[in-house]
């Protein structure tokens, strides 16, 4: 799937997401829940473990940057 198709999607945090680490969100597509790299699209933003997100934008290497839902 090309992660630009994901943007505005709802993902829920599986690895924490905050500056300087590489998080990790499930995001539920064609059938199934697959994982994607995350970081936080504000640079600053620390998301814990089982938060749900929206995806802000996406890069290569299957890569989103997110917010907390509700927070956009």
């Amino acid at each position: 799937m090309v992660e630009h198709r994901l943007v505005g999607k709802s993902a829920t945090v599986t690895g924490r997401v905050g500056p300087g680490m590489t998080g990790e969100v499930a995001v539920f597509v064609r059938g199934g829940t697959e994982s994607y790299f995350a970081h936080p699209a504000d640079g600053a933003e620390v998301i814990e473990r089982g938060a749900q997100v929206v995806i802000v934008s996406a890069a290569a290497g299957r890569t989103m940057y997110v917010t907390a839902l509700g927070t956009i």
